[in-house]
């Protein structure tokens, strides 16, 4: 099935179409998007889509990637997204909805505006482990529960998604892009999550399953990309004694320095994925000369 290559006329407004047209000819230019399965990102009507999380450029290659799949991409997004130079910008042009982590919204209820959304027979994108993932080798960590709460409230589809190869054109917590040499990367979008047998039901063991099951599909996703076994347990920073806000990679290194002084021993070494050069060795592993799948 080819890719339709843009969203119906209906949805296309101005603003999207000055967006795409700054937006994909810059990403052509640093990364070939090989895109599968998207004959299961809906035609019409209100969909959710639940990516996995781990760079800073990911919501900008989702969008990509949903555009060219033929919907017009809208995100619920972490607020501090909002304060990267040019992605920020994008983002608030484009009318995004930021949600600070406490669940509050600079633009009223997070939920509610989202409803709205779904309401007007649009896609909403829910990163549904709420920030960059903590997993030391970047698989998806523990979700929460706002993606699969909206798709049930909505009565909608929940489409997981992965993609791999992001963390080498700006890897997590990366201070800037890695444009040269062109990178490949790989988005593979999933059939529906099954979440009927939670339907009507709101209790936090309920969502807590059903978000389980979306991220065991994600990570699935995501293993078949990798050409991995994904981890059976999805990492869970309160038991690692890991924050799930700030910068991991510093808040680990800041532990390490403390057990350092506190024992007198040298500091910790890093774990995969958990500098600049991103999970897979340097920054510039990826780029053109590999890769399969659709060509966007």
């Amino acid at each position: 099935m080819a890719l339709p290559g843009h969203p119906p006329k209906s949805e296309r407004k101005p603003i999207y179409l000055g967006l795409a047209a700054t937006v994909i000819p810059a990403m052509a230019a640093m990364s070939k998007l090989h895109i599968r399965g998207h004959e299961h990102v809906p035609e019409h009507g209100a969909f959710v889509l639940s990516p996995n999380h781990y760079s800073e450029i990911d919501p900008i290659v989702m969008a990509v990637a949903i555009w060219k799949s033929g919907r017009v991409p809208r995100f619920m997004a972490k607020a501090s997204l909002f304060e990267i130079p040019i992605v920020g910008a994008l983002l608030r042009a484009a009318g995004q909805i930021p949600v600070e982590r406490a669940g509050r919204s600079s633009h009223g209820e997070p939920m509610a505006a989202a409803r709205t959304l779904v309401q007007d027979e649009l896609g909403v994108i829910i990163y549904p482990e709420g920030s960059l993932t903590r997993d030391p080798d970047l698989w998806p960590m523990r979700g929460k529960t706002g993606a699969v709460r909206m798709a049930l409230e909505a009565g909608v589809p929940l489409i997981p998604a992965a993609h791999w190869g992001t963390q080498h054109l700006m890897p997590r917590y990366g201070k800037g892009l890695h444009p040269f040499p062109r990178k490949h990367i790989q988005i593979l979008f999933g059939p529906p999550v099954d979440l009927s047998e939670f339907a009507g039901r709101t209790d936090q063991a309920a969502m807590n399953a059903a978000t389980e099951k979306v991220m065991v599909a994600i990570a699935g996703l995501l293993g078949e990309l990798r050409g991995e076994q994904p981890p059976a347990k999805r990492f869970d920073p309160a038991e690692h004694g890991v924050a799930e806000t700030g910068r991991f990679e510093q808040l680990r290194n800041e532990q390490a320095r403390k057990r350092s002084d506190a024992s007198g021993g040298a500091g910790a070494v890093g774990h995969r994925g958990d500098t600049d050069g991103g999970a897979d060795g340097p920054a510039d592993a990826g780029a053109d000369g590999g890769g399969g799948g659709g060509d966007a």
